[in-house]
């Protein structure tokens, strides 16, 4: 059976884009159960719609707090009983209920735990590394805490710094190495090839 997967965004859904290609391509052993939105009239929901997949758009502002904003998503994903919740670009902290601990990935565009945490995020992690005159940046998905960027790291992947790179270079090479390694994590998991023990997630050969 598929891995049922909900995705939760907030921009143009380029991360969903490339998830429904790896399905379209057979090399991903999932569907998408819904994508939900915090933010109202932004592409990636035009994207699910055109693939006939349910979309939703969840603010924060709509919600006044944490508690009940995270409450309307958790509702949504557990009414599609989603096996996975994979965050394509979605730009707010959750609370992370207790059934869905180690069930939640993201992609963060530098290696953790350099560069991230609060405010680290899109091109602000890449005018980072520049600035700091880091020899070596990356990608990383990892599982999702109550915390920004701080859940067990599932994969890495470095990706070189040129002497001539600007932050538009190396995001999109950046961007190129997390749509590489994101469907390896998402198909792992539907594989039940991780365990994770503490902080350490073991991935286990196919």
């Amino acid at each position: 059976m598929a891995l049922r997967l909900g995705v939760l965004l907030s921009g143009s859904g380029t991360t969903l884009q490339n998830i429904i290609d790896q399905i379209d391509n057979g090399k991903l052993d999932a569907e998408i159960v819904c994508v939900i939105s915090s933010r109202t009239g932004v592409y990636g929901l035009e994207r699910a719609r055109k693939h006939n997949i349910p979309a939703y758009t969840i603010a924060y502002k709509d919600h006044g707090n944490t508690n009940a904003f995270s409450e309307a998503i958790w509702a949504r994903i557990h009414e599609h009983k989603a096996d996975l919740v994979v965050l394509a670009g979605f730009m707010s902290l959750l609370n992370i209920p207790g059934d869905f601990r180690n069930r939640i990935m993201n992609v963060h565009p530098a290696l953790i735990p350099a560069f991230c945490g609060k405010g680290m995020y899109g091109h602000h992690v890449h005018e980072a590394v520049l600035a700091y005159g880091a020899k070596i940046t990356g990608a990383t998905v990892h599982f999702v805490d109550d915390v920004y960027d701080n859940g067990p790291v599932i994969l890495q992947e470095g990706v070189p710094i040129l002497e001539d790179d600007t932050p538009d270079t190396l995001a999109e090479r950046v961007q190129a190495k997390e749509r590489e390694i994101y469907p390896h994590a998402i198909q792992a998991f539907a594989q039940g090839r991780l365990r994770v023990e503490d902080r350490i997630v073991h991935v286990l050969p196919e």
